[in-house]
């Protein structure tokens, strides 16, 4: 007698395939929320942080960061934008996910990305940054990262690698970006802009080079499935070809 199992097979096959399909599809959903901290929940291993900065040129700004786990570790991309904030961030890592913060990444040197940087360090926690970052830091007198890289820096973080790495100025002179390959997860912070955006601060950037280092970037990251811009939404590689033709666009 002949035994077929092509109906289990099937079944299995189309398992498998709705439930690829429903992590590519997470809701995301926020996790914690106060006045001056809210926490978002936007894959399985991965949270982004959103703190507010008063400016004087565009008012109260909402200013992003990511979390990103595996096993019971962390990496932070960006701080919040003060100390206080930052406090709110590493208790609620340490309490609700019960990890351990092993590295905060600030992506470059102004208010947004290292504001919270001192409550980081009184927590004993390493920092890394672009070794512009520290220069540019230390000329502000802001509190600065204290390990610095030149080359692309890769972090171990549980199972799991976080990459950093330079492709040139834009935003600043020294801006960074960051990639979790589990997830195919990019942290662009204020180098990438998201939908629709102007493009904002420009005091410190190179605005010629800026297209030419998001080319780069899309290049190198072909399979990226989510983004997040250091302000607003996140999205997807449409990011990258956003902000290239709005600095095209002269």
């Amino acid at each position: 007698m002949k035994i077929t199992f092509q109906f289990p097979i099937t079944a299995l096959l189309f398992f498998l395939i709705v439930n690829c399909s429903a992590q590519k599809t997470f809701k995301p959903k926020v996790v914690y929320k106060t006045d001056d901290l809210i926490v978002t929940q936007i894959s399985n291993n991965a949270f982004e942080h959103t703190s507010c900065l008063q400016t004087n040129d565009f008012g109260n700004v909402p200013c992003n960061g990511l979390v990103v786990r595996s096993e019971n570790e962390t990496a932070i991309f960006d701080t919040p934008t003060n100390d206080k904030s930052a406090e709110e961030l590493i208790k609620w890592i340490e309490e609700k996910l019960q990890c351990k913060v092993k590295a905060i990444i600030p992506t470059h040197f102004h208010d947004d990305c290292l504001g919270g940087l001192k409550a980081f360090h009184d927590h004993n926690i390493p920092s890394y940054a672009y070794f512009k970052t520290i220069e540019f830091a230390k000329a502000k007198n802001f509190t600065a990262p204290k390990n610095s890289f030149s080359a692309p820096l890769i972090l171990k973080i549980g199972k799991e690698t976080v990459t950093v790495k330079f492709f040139g100025e834009g935003h600043t002179k020294d801006n960074v970006v960051g990639y979790f390959p589990s997830e195919e997860m990019m942290f662009g912070g204020c180098l990438i802009k998201e939908i629709n955006a102007t493009k904002g601060f420009l005091g410190d950037a190179n605005v010629s080079a800026w297209p030419t280092t998001v080319e780069k970037i899309k290049k190198e990251y072909p399979k990226v499935q989510i983004i997040v811009p250091g302000h607003g939404e996140r999205g997807d590689s449409k990011l990258l070809d956003y902000t290239i033709n709005l600095f095209k666009t002269q």
